[in-house]
């Protein structure tokens, strides 16, 4: 059970959502961005939506890569099996207005299996709210920027894949 990659960015969940996707895979799915509004996070075998909480304080994203199936994490606050095909062997974290947040090269393209788990969402969220009952007509735009970049927890999101498969060649089926 040995980790080969790992792979950290800090990301602004702009709209409440986060995605990982395959470098290829730019059409967005609204059905799988509404799943992960009940389930945290939900995707479509080439693209996985993150739900947060809140929209503006950056929730870090980490993905590592196991040479094995690992276990579910049991200190989280929540966790999902997830699914997740690159076939160009490139996952991107994205921003929905912001763009790419940064992009990982996976040991090799193929389907990677495993599951995503979370923490600090909810307590991010409460710090988020309390901040803009604060908030009043003498706050700057930097101020607020600054409160943002001051969360004294941060939201996390991990997932923890390994390979399962060569990607299929949609020409083969």
């Amino acid at each position: 059970m040995a980790l080969i990659a790992e792979f950290r960015t800090l990301a602004r969940p702009d709209r409440h959502i986060l995605e990982i996707y395959d470098a290829d895979a730019y059409l967005s799915d609204s059905a799988a961005a509404d799943a992960a509004v009940q389930h945290v996070v939900a995707g479509n075998g080439y693209h996985l939506y993150l739900h947060s909480l809140q929209p503006d304080i950056k929730a870090q994203v980490i993905i590592r890569i196991w040479d094995s199936a690992q276990e579910p994490r049991q200190d989280s606050e929540g966790t999902v099996p997830v699914a997740l095909e690159s076939e160009t062997g490139v996952l991107v974290v994205g921003q929905l207005t912001y763009g790419p947040a940064g992009e990982m090269v996976l040991p090799r393209p193929g389907l990677y299996e495993g599951h995503a788990s979370w923490t600090g969402r909810e307590d991010t969220a409460a710090y988020y709210a309390e901040i803009l009952r604060r908030i009043d007509n003498s706050w700057s735009a930097e101020q607020i920027v600054q409160a943002w970049e001051q969360s004294p927890v941060q939201e996390r999101y991990l997932l923890d894949l390994w390979f399962v498969r060569e990607s299929v060649d949609e020409d083969e089926l």
